[in-house]
């Protein structure tokens, strides 16, 4: 029996996929962190950096947690907050969604917005991370998680590809880790290295990110890529990396609901057109390995949103998807 929530999250699903790359001769398993406790993968590093926060004496019964989020870190931050009865201030800005403000809100968070972008790189996270540290000395007793550097984010994601491994028996050929933080990619590039895998793996960024290098662009789903080269990331973390466009993330998350009806967030479906991208590399019989990061249903007014889509990519998207549920019902009734 399992005492008090957090101690839920971790030992995710780890499901076959058979329908969305059907006719390969490779094997693809997904890891759907959607079912953490809080919804996502964040929920590890979030619960663990409290949890460690608590054991070490950095936080006590009356210090405020003090975090910058897109959505799912903050969430995870304002389970545990709120489970512990500490105060916890999450640093947003206009990008978030209503339905992530409204789940920080129900976990008692208080929501802090910044509204302009930072002046000299005309991204929110340098502006988040500048209104966490002028917060941070307002309150005598503050604690910043800090998951873009804090070595216990990594940490808790070692766990995720151990269980990966210990359900695969160590035969893991391939793994597809969509990056932000470089959290997860860096608990399971350390995992691989202590127990010495024969795993290639493959960093899933996206477009206008700058973590593999090029040329910052805008990126319409938060919490894939980044807009600065997080502190976690190591050159030597990914074997390759593969960059791809909102667009591509968004047909992706629709392949896999009409393949695996499986309703997951915008990285996942960029994790699922790069293996697609990827696939005539992989060799017969390998196993592949999807980390699905978080649910889709933080997602319906934005990514299945058509009013959204239809204003972000025109009439592409709805194109493609009356296309695809075509040929899908017309699959179905043969």
């Amino acid at each position: 029996m399992k005492k008090g929530i957090l101690s839920t999250a971790g030992n995710t699903p780890l499901v076959e996929l058979t329908r969305l790359f059907a006719g390969q001769q490779f094997r693809l398993f997904a890891k759907l962190e959607q079912f953490n406790t809080g919804g996502s993968a964040k929920d590890r590093p979030a619960f663990h950096i409290i949890q460690r926060g608590i054991e070490t004496g950095v936080i006590r019964p009356d210090t405020v947690v003090i975090e910058s989020s897109s959505g799912n870190m903050g969430i995870g931050l304002a389970q545990a907050c709120a489970y512990y009865k500490l105060q916890f201030i999450c640093v947003v800005d206009p990008k978030i969604t209503a339905q992530n403000i409204n789940l920080l809100k129900a976990f008692n968070a208080d929501v802090d917005m910044v509204r302009e972008p930072d002046p000299e790189t005309g991204e929110f996270l340098p502006a988040r991370i500048r209104r966490v540290k002028e917060l941070v000395q307002l309150f005598e007793n503050s604690f910043w998680p800090d998951q873009y550097s804090n070595p216990d984010n990594p940490a808790a994601h070692y766990c995720t590809m151990g269980e990966i491994a210990t359900e695969l028996q160590g035969k893991i050929d391939y793994l597809f880790c969509a990056v932000s933080t470089c959290g997860t990619l860096r608990g399971c590039a350390e995992y691989k290295r202590d127990h010495q895998l024969r795993t290639r793996i493959i960093a899933v960024d996206a477009a206008g990110s700058v973590i593999f290098g090029g040329f910052k662009g805008r990126r319409l789903i938060p919490g894939h890529g980044a807009a600065i080269v997080p502190a976690l990331y190591a050159e030597q973390l990914a074997d390759e990396s593969l960059k791809i466009t909102d667009l591509e993330s968004v047909i992706g998350c629709y392949r896999l609901v009409l393949e695996e009806a499986i309703l997951a967030g915008g990285s996942s479906g960029a994790i699922v057109t790069a293996i697609d991208h990827y696939a005539e590399r992989i060799g017969p019989g390998a196993n592949c390995v999807a980390i699905f990061p978080d649910r889709g249903e933080r997602y319906l007014d934005t990514i299945y949103s058509e009013e959204w889509t239809r204003k972000h990519f025109g009439d592409a998207l709805y194109q493609w998807r009356t296309a695809a549920k075509t040929k899908t019902l017309a699959a179905a009734t043969l």
